[in-house]
C-alpha cells in the first residue's frame, strides 16, 4: 500500500486541530495507519526549534531576523521530513501534518516580506523536494479566527492584523497557483460542514 501526505493549512484559530483529528480517526476506521505530526515541533530538534521560533529568545537578545527565522523553519522542516514524514510514507502509512511548506511560504514569503522563490526553495532542498499529495487549506479572516484562540498568544500570532491579512491572502494565491493539490474549505462554517467537505475529497482521494 503506498503512504498518502496531508498537510492542513491556515491562519491561527481557523480549527485545523480538530479537523487533523476527525481526518485522523475516519482514515483508521478505514484500516489506514496513521503518523499525525505538526510543524514546527514534529521531532525532539523541532521542539527546542519552536521554542525559539514561537515566543523568541531569552529575555535582552534582539528578535529573530527575517533570514534566520527562514533558516530555523527550514531545519525544522528538513528534520522532520528525515525523521518522521519520509519514513512513514515508505511504510505506507498515512502521514497528516499540521503545516508544512505553504506555512513557511505564506508567513515568511507573504508576512515577512522575504520572496516566495527563496523560502520555496530553501524548504524544496530541505526536504529532497517533498511535497504532499493534498493540502487542505482552512480559510477564514483573521480578525474572525484570532478571537478563537484560547492561549496567550506567540510570536506569529502577535505580529498584528496587516501581518495576519497578508498572510491570508499568500495563502489563497498559493492555493490558486496549485488548484490539483489544494482544497480551500471556509473555515467559518460549522464544523461538521467544514469535515464533511474533507470528508468527501478524502474518500475521492483515496479511490
Amino acid at each position: 500500500m503506498t503512504g498518502l501526505f496531508i498537510s492542513f493549512e491556515g491562519v491561527d484559530g481557523v480549527g485545523k486541530t480538530t479537523q487533523v483529528e476527525r481526518l485522523r480517526a475516519y482514515l483508521e476506521a478505514q484500516g489506514r495507519t496513521v503518523v499525525v505530526t505538526r510543524e514546527p515541533g514534529g521531532t525532539a530538534l523541532g521542539r527546542a526549534i519552536r521554542k525559539l521560533l514561537l515566543h523568541g529568545v531569552e529575555a535582552g537578545g534582539a528578535d529573530i531576523s527575517p533570514c534566520a527565522e527562514a533558516l530555523l523553519f527550514a531545519a525544522d522542516r528538513a528534520q522532520h521530513v528525515a525523521e518522521t514524514i519520509r519514513p512513514a510514507l515508505e511504510r505506507g502509512e498515512v502521514v497528516i501534518t499540521d503545516r508544512y511548506l505553504d506555512s513557511s511560504l505564506a508567513y515568511q514569503a507573504g508576512g515577512r516580506e522575504l520572496t516566495s522563490k527563496e523560502i520555496r526553495n530553501l524548504s524544496m532542498w530541505a526536504t529532497g523536494n517533498l511535497l504532499p499529495d493534498r493540502t487542505y487549506l482552512l480559510d477564514m479572516d483573521p480578525a474572525l479566527s484570532h478571537n478563537r484562540l484560547e492561549h496567550a498568544e506567540d510570536r506569529m500570532e502577535s505580529a498584528g492584523s496587516d501581518f495576519q491579512n497578508r498572510t491570508r491572502q499568500a495563502f489563497l494565491d498559493l492555493a490558486a497557483a496549485e488548484p490539483d493539490r489544494f482544497r480551500v474549505i471556509d473555515a467559518g462554517q460549522p464544523i461538521e460542514a467544514v469535515w464533511s467537505a474533507i470528508e468527501t475529497d478524502i474518500a475521492a482521494l483515496l479511490q
